[in-house]
């Protein structure tokens, strides 16, 4: 116990490195013609990451990898070359944001090759916007967007629509002849959202003006022949698949922490969400014994009273962040939030997300907080030319996931169910399965479990069988953890660096004048945008985090 304890202490210590960065006000700033450079090679940088086009789809041909290798370690050295002393944080912050981007980069040429390894990487029609500033996950770079159309199309969407449809013929024949990876279980479940691409086209046919417009009827229906054709390639190859999906602790090391910018190892991870699984349990215990005399929560069993309680929810949610100063609530954060109530789901069809959200949804509504960060990205951006788009390779999980799981406690305890404490139990609940399905996700990547097995304990460690009930879900979200390392994790250990930023920051504002102000911290997290929660606390506090920049990968 002892020896848990040091080894506790050491990590905290190691965690907390820093060195003291004192920042020089913008006014005043030395080399800003050098920082014009980094946001012009910003520019190339993106316009060279987009690959070029082999038959009007991106090109992912190994020979067109290699071409390009040469360009691709010119724009890393110029990166390198930029002299940032001087400048201020969030100026470097931006030189960090390359340079994290250009590993990313790198490693998925090198090590990920997720158009290689994963028939998933293909799939090109998404029907929704993701809640965060990007898609979930490695996507090419031609996907469409449904829900940007609005039906039905006016001349210009219709064209558009169009050649994006066109992209899926093309990418699906590159797709056969790319994917070369023995990934078992990036394989097998890799084909299950190849066949619902199918499904998800043959719906289009029932949209409004597109039933009667033959040129369009006709992409369509090309792009499902094609689509199912590559279903019955994979599964044609998928008996030959025995090789393991995750990429080792090695490479998800350097991943998390040159990419992610995630200051912890695979242990540490590992650490932190056994210890925060064991957290919730015994709190989720504490409270019920706590509640025990209380009437148990009733869940919505019809359309109109899941209505009710959702629209009742929203309203006291934001009342609740507005009245008691949590943040500085925007004109425009409510609607971006009541697009998303969800809807009345039959109990036997209920996933963890929607049995949680019909007895009260609040918890589920805190962690929309990702509605209120896409608002303020759409209507106010950052200033960084840098920032106003989602970073590439999903590496704004840590902030964007992390504070979504973060506030869901936060907002509880400042008080938000004070008058309903058996809600409070549905939190406890909710991060108990986030750190199960994360340690599940790790142990997948470090090749000691498989996909399934990795479920189970996302299964088995999630309290009152909530993951049970409906196994879509379990295999949505263990499959996009696999494809994407540090996602799974992410939740939690987001959530461990927001809090260690609050506290640094909290800590300093306390020793100054006007002292801690819980709407400062949230107003200044949300300026600063969707970059990783290493940087956020280096702006918010002057604590430069320690990062190994190296420029190649081992």
């Amino acid at each position: 116990m002892m020896r848990a304890f040091i080894t506790l202490a050491l990590f905290f210590l190691i965690s907390c490195t820093f060195e003291k960065n004192d920042q020089v006000p913008t006014e005043e700033v030395p080399n800003l013609k050098n920082y014009k450079d980094l946001t012009a090679l910003f520019e190339v940088w993106r316009s060279f990451e987009n690959p070029p086009l082999l038959e009007g789809a991106p090109d992912y041909r190994a020979e067109t990898f290699k071409k390009r290798n040469a360009q691709f370690i010119s724009l890393q050295n110029k990166l390198i070359s930029i002299d940032t002393l001087g400048w201020p944080i969030e100026y470097q912050v931006d030189w960090h944001l390359i340079w994290a981007e250009m590993n990313g980069y790198d490693f998925n040429q090198r090590i990920l090759k997720p158009w290689a390894r994963d028939p998933a990487f293909y799939v090109t029609l998404w029907l929704e916007r993701s809640d965060v500033p990007g898609h979930e996950g490695p996507t090419h770079h031609k996907i469409l967007d449904l829900w940007t159309y609005h039906f039905p199309l006016n001349k210009e969407e219709r064209a558009r629509i169009m050649n994006e449809l066109k992209v899926i013929p093309a990418i699906n024949r590159q797709a056969e002849k790319n994917l070369t990876g023995n990934a078992k279980d990036l394989w097998i479940t890799g084909i299950k959202d190849i066949r619902t691409q199918s499904a998800e086209l043959s719906n289009m046919l029932n949209l409004n003006s597109v039933q009667n417009d033959s040129e369009l009827v006709a992409i369509i229906n090309e792009a499902i022949l094609s689509t199912d054709q590559l279903v019955e390639w994979l599964e044609e190859k998928a008996v030959s698949k025995t090789g393991p999906s995750g990429i080792g602790k090695e490479s998800y090391n350097w991943y998390q922490q040159n990419v992610h910018l995630v200051p912890l190892t695979w242990e540490d991870e590992v650490m932190i969400l056994k210890r925060e699984l064991a957290r919730a349990w015994t709190a989720l215990k504490l409270e019920e014994h706590r509640n025990r005399d209380l009437p148990p929560l009733s869940a919505a069993d019809s359309p109109k009273a899941y209505k009710e309680k959702a629209r009742a929810s929203a309203k006291n949610l934001m009342t609740f962040l507005e009245e008691n100063e949590i943040l500085t609530v925007k004109d425009y954060f409510s609607p971006a939030l009541n697009k998303h109530l969800g809807a009345y789901v039959p109990e036997a069809t209920r996933n963890f997300f929607m049995i949680g959200a019909h007895y009260d949804p609040r918890p589920l509504y805190s962690h929309f907080y990702h509605w209120f960060e896409l608002a303020i990205m759409d209507r106010h951006p950052p200033k960084s030319p840098l920032r106003q788009g989602p970073l590439l390779y999903n590496i704004f999980d840590s902030r964007n996931e992390g504070t979504a799981t973060a506030v869901e406690e936060m907002f509880m305890q400042a008080g938000l169910y004070d008058q309903s404490p058996r809600v409070r139990e549905i939190v406890y609940i909710m991060i108990a399965q986030r750190a199960a399905r994360g340690l599940g996700s790790l142990y997948a990547h470090a090749n000691e479990m498989t996909m399934e097995e990795a479920g189970s304990i996302h299964s088995e460690f999630t309290p009152r069988g909530w993951m049970k009930t409906e196994k879509e879900l379990l295999i949505f979200e263990q499959h996009l953890y696999l494809r994407q390392p540090g996602y799974g994790s992410s939740y939690i250990t987001g959530k461990y660096l927001l809090e260690q930023t609050f506290a640094d920051y909290a800590k300093m504002k306390s020793s100054q004048e006007n002292g801690f102000v819980l709407r400062d911290f949230f107003d200044e997290l949300n300026t600063i945008g969707s970059v990783p929660i290493s940087l956020t606390r280096w702006e918010m506090t002057g604590l430069k985090p320690i990062l190994n920049k190296s420029k190649n990968m081992f």
